[in-house]
């Protein structure tokens, strides 16, 4: 009994600190922040010079958490990039403590439920690896539909501004200051690396990188080609927007003639977890013995097996590439 309290409190205490870190700054602080830099910028003498390395020492510390943060994590530049790519100020730092809260929890729930512990913590540690990896990919995958459906509107913006006699490079500005959402941040992002000296072109091409959408490859393809060539830049413009909204009109066409197959999928691979845990939830003895007898493992592992395989082939033939 007392083993169970002492759980119960380290549970609860992981899920505070997983929902502290998943909140991310207050308001209050962040305005409190901004606050004490614009004193700083404004103040004289020794205690400007003493908030200044203070801030430098909390910068290194953090510095220093990330990079230990990096040296377990696997692939740390591509986690990186995953994160920046979700527009949200995520560090590896953070990604790691919330994985750690997630595997924790999960694993004390299930042996609070009589789970052994090599399977508790297999399961915690499941969970903690897919379920923020999951949460990333939804953030990246929104906030790329968000960019592609906009991003049409921003070309015509830039069509309009040609036409009207601005060059390319005020376009862009017009385009960051008047798109909002993530179009109109990564146009300031471009913008902001070209007041600095960055060329037109190495700004964009950083922005594709990062970004990984073909309409932004095309557009910044089409620009390149353009400065090279030469031509009327508005009408090319003007029919690639054409084109991207065509695009983007064929995705939802096949997104509607391939959504019975998708839900087909979801259920047949999902139902036979499901009931599973349903089951388990009900007779815990009885669902037991796939986890003690050495058949039952063998013939459970096998079914795994075959059921990501079958999953596999399901989404391969409902997954279409434009």
């Amino acid at each position: 009994m007392f083993l169970y309290l002492i759980l119960i409190a380290v549970g609860v205490a992981l899920l505070l600190l997983l929902l502290k870190l998943a909140s991310g700054p207050s308001p209050s602080k962040s305005l409190k922040r901004r606050m004490e830099l614009v004193k700083e910028r404004h103040a004289e003498g020794v205690t400007a010079a003493a908030q200044a390395q203070i801030r430098k020492l909390m910068a290194a510390r953090a510095s220093r958490i990330d990079g230990f943060a990096s040296s377990i994590i696997p692939r740390p530049a591509l986690l990186r990039k995953r994160l920046e790519m979700t527009g949200k100020n995520i560090s590896l730092a953070k990604y790691a403590a919330i994985s750690l809260g997630i595997t924790g929890i999960v694993t004390m729930l299930l042996m609070f439920r009589g789970a052994p512990f090599f399977l508790s913590f297999f399961v915690g540690l499941f969970f903690g690896v897919g379920v923020p990896h999951f949460i990333i990919g939804f953030l990246i995958k929104r906030r790329i539909n968000k960019f592609t459906a906009n991003f049409p509107d921003a070309i015509e913006l830039m069509v309009r501004g040609l036409r009207s006699g601005l060059p390319i490079s005020e376009t862009l500005g017009v385009v960051a200051s008047e798109i909002g959402g993530p179009v109109g941040i990564e146009f300031r992002t471009v913008a902001d690396k070209m007041k600095i000296g960055r060329t037109m072109e190495a700004a964009l091409q950083e922005t594709a990188d990062r970004l990984g959408t073909p309409e932004f490859q095309f557009f910044v393809i089409t620009l390149a080609i353009q400065r090279e060539t030469g031509g009327n830049l508005a009408e090319t413009l003007s029919n690639l927007a054409d084109v991207l909204r065509k695009r983007s009109q064929m995705k939802l066409k096949i997104k509607a003639m391939s959504s019975e197959s998708k839900a087909s999928a979801y259920i047949v691979g999902s139902l036979p977890f499901v009931v599973f845990g349903l089951v388990w939830m009900i007779n815990p003895g009885y669902m037991g013995n796939f986890f003690v007898d050495q058949r039952l493992i063998v013939a459970g592992m096998g079914g795994l097996v075959w059921m990501g395989i079958g999953v596999f082939i399901m989404a391969k033939m409902v997954n279409f590439e434009i």
